[in-house]
């Protein structure tokens, strides 16, 4: 048997060139970092530049008051796999005491007190600064035009504000201000501002003119001290001291002060990495959700290819069970901690789980045996849905998960129907390769306008990442003040032969790592192109903890595009998933762009799904 081979016809082409590449989730942000490689900036100043669109174009999933992390390599060092840690930590007085003092089981899906430490900016300055050649005005131009003089508002846009309105006008007037001034919501394409957010950025602007400043990276880090400790800081510390709805449908304060704020600084670390089918594979650490993409790969790479593929149903249940394995020892080990990785990742524990994998689907929650630990066993709760969340009213039920919005499907939103009857949103994701070699792969997130009331002074609000950790104490991820978040956001950078070759990534929560799973066997594997790889039918497990309030789960669950076909689909169902069909073109967001060492051609291909995500180069 063969690897399934891929359909002749793309939605698009993937692109190819020599000069320069991108791909993200947002056409303007496309454009505005090609434009930046167009006036010779490097992968990197135009990433950034790319990052601070999708800050205004993209509000509902990604916002500065939210987190990033991305993966990169230089072209001086095309070798070494960095990433950019942009994951906030926790308050250092969010602890679990406190949560449960407040009448909290779970940490709030939307609200204060679910906000880290606001990461992204800072990790994105830190990039430009290091790595980066352009002054940060430059960078931050594209952005700044279109916070001040307007943009034009997406459909899925105005479907959050519309379906977050009622949470709005009761509970978060500056939130209404912002998103519905006067009471209306915008309509799509009208031309939408945010000039408190252009002001804010104005006012760290001028932090770096200081006449004593004398360098590129001494201008950045004067903006990057103002965000810090200025009046970014104050203005949030000072937002968070009345309490206002969370969630949970009660209202709470913040915790967060101007202490944590100054005491974060964004980073560069080593990535983590293994080999699959000659390939080195490189994500985050274990604060991340990115080495379970790593030990799903360390159990496949046991199976022939035809267990590999994502087209039948023998390779679909092969890496639906794999993931499952992986999932639950994300659950059961991984955190801002002393993460055994060195055993999660070694070819022994590998095939100890691959042996568990057989006919018949998995119902259960597997973590392994790693020596001298003790496994975590998260409360896996059933019981939520979404008539039980709609009967707490709009602001419970409103602004939760990845984001999660309570409505009914249309045809402007296009979002992903969970089978709770949940509409899930995205992230953002960014993707850029220059001429040199540079490389980087990034994923922002949080700080969703429906993540928490809106810092009218600022212009944005602050993100929901903490509901990623449970008021457990014991469990590798508990809250803890001071400790990251365990994030799903999990950028991808592929190496072959000690040269990057392949950027990519995909917003989606806990589906982010498996629909990079399914590109990258088929094209490493079945040798599909990058639009190929794309365009071809996604599916994924719900059968392990939510990483999003209220942490459900689906025993068995799988969630299928329909084009997997329905020989496969049945297949399936009879081996014991539990499918939810999510129609034709619903699942999968990723981008990616890749490079030739030897001929230097470079590639870029995005996704078509829901008409947003875009490729550019030349």
């Amino acid at each position: 048997m063969t690897y399934t081979a891929p359909n002749a016809f793309t939605t698009r082409p993937t692109l190819q060139g020599t000069f320069g590449m991108t791909a993200s989730t947002h056409w303007l942000a496309t454009a505005c970092a090609q434009a930046v490689l167009e006036r010779g900036g490097n992968a990197f100043d135009a990433a950034v530049a790319g990052a601070f669109v999708l800050h205004v174009v993209e509000p509902h999933l990604n916002g500065p008051g939210g987190d990033m992390t991305g993966v990169f390599v230089t072209a001086t060092e095309p070798d070494a796999p960095r990433v950019l840690m942009g994951q906030g930590p926790a308050p250092q007085a969010a602890t679990i005491e406190h949560y449960r003092s407040e009448g909290l089981d779970l940490v709030p899906g939307s609200g204060v007190l679910a906000a880290a430490v606001p990461g992204a900016v800072d990790a994105w300055l830190v990039l430009l600064r290091d790595h980066g050649t352009w002054e940060l005005a430059a960078v931050l131009a594209f952005a700044l035009g279109y916070a001040r003089d307007g943009h034009p508002v997406l459909g899925r846009v105005v479907a959050t504000i519309g379906s977050v309105a009622a949470l709005f006008t009761e509970h978060w007037p500056t939130s209404a201000a912002q998103w519905m001034p006067n009471g209306h919501l915008p309509e799509a394409g009208d031309l939408v501002t945010n000039s408190a957010w252009a002001r804010s950025l104005d006012r760290l602007l001028a932090a770096s003119a200081d006449s004593a400043v004398t360098t590129r990276e001494g201008r950045i880090d004067a903006v990057r001290r103002e965000w810090r400790e200025g009046f970014v800081a104050r203005a949030i510390v000072d937002f968070g001291l009345t309490a206002h709805r969370h969630s949970s449908g009660t209202d709470h304060a913040s915790v967060m002060t101007l202490a944590d704020l100054a005491g974060f600084e964004a980073s560069i670390e080593e990535a983590t990495t293994v080999v699959f089918r000659g390939h080195a594979i490189a994500k985050t650490g274990a604060w991340g959700q990115g080495p379970a993409l790593l030990q799903t790969l360390m159990i496949l790479e046991g199976f022939s290819d035809e267990h590999l593929d994502p087209s039948t149903a023998l390779g679909a249940h092969t890496i639906l069970e794999a993931q499952k394995l992986s999932f639950a020892d994300r659950d059961a080990y991984y955190g801002d901690a002393d993460v055994p990785l060195d055993y999660l990742l070694s070819a022994d524990y590998a095939a100890i789980r691959r042996a568990l994998i057989t006919e018949q689907a998995s119902h259960e929650y597997r973590p392994g045996v790693v020596p001298g630990r003790a496994p975590y066993y998260p409360v896996l709760r059933t019981d939520y849905t979404t008539q039980a969340l709609s009967a707490q009213g709009a602001a419970a039920s409103a602004a939760v998960g990845e984001p999660t919005v309570m409505l009914p499907a249309r045809a402007d939103a296009e979002p992903e129907t969970l089978s709770t009857g949940e509409l899930r949103g995205d992230t953002c994701h960014i993707d850029v390769v220059d001429r040199w070699g540079n490389m980087v792969s990034a994923t922002p997130s949080g700080g969703w306008l429906q993540s928490s009331p809106t810092i009218a002074e600022l212009g944005f609000c602050l993100g929901s990442r903490l509901q990623m950790t449970w008021l457990e104490p014991g469990a590798p991820s508990a809250l803890t003040g001071g400790k990251r978040p365990r994030t799903t956001l999990t950028p991808t950078l592929v190496l072959k032969d000690g040269q990057a070759v392949t950027a990519l990534g995909s917003p989606g929560g806990d589906q982010q790592d498996q629909w990079q799973l399914l590109y990258l066997l088929r094209t490493i594997v079945g040798g599909y192109t990058p639009q190929q790889a794309i365009d071809a039918p996604a599916f994924h497990s719900t059968s392990f903890a939510g990483s999003f309030w209220p942490r459900t789960w689906e025993p068995g669950g799988a969630v299928v595009e329909d084009r997997l076909g329905e020989a496969v689909i049945a297949e399936l169902e009879r081996r014991g998933h539990r499918i939810n069909r999510a129609g034709d073109w619903a699942l999968g967001r990723i981008s990616a762009v890749t490079r030739d060492p030897q001929s230097g051609l470079l590639q870029a291909a995005a996704n078509p799904r829901g008409a947003q995500g875009y490729a550019a180069g030349r």
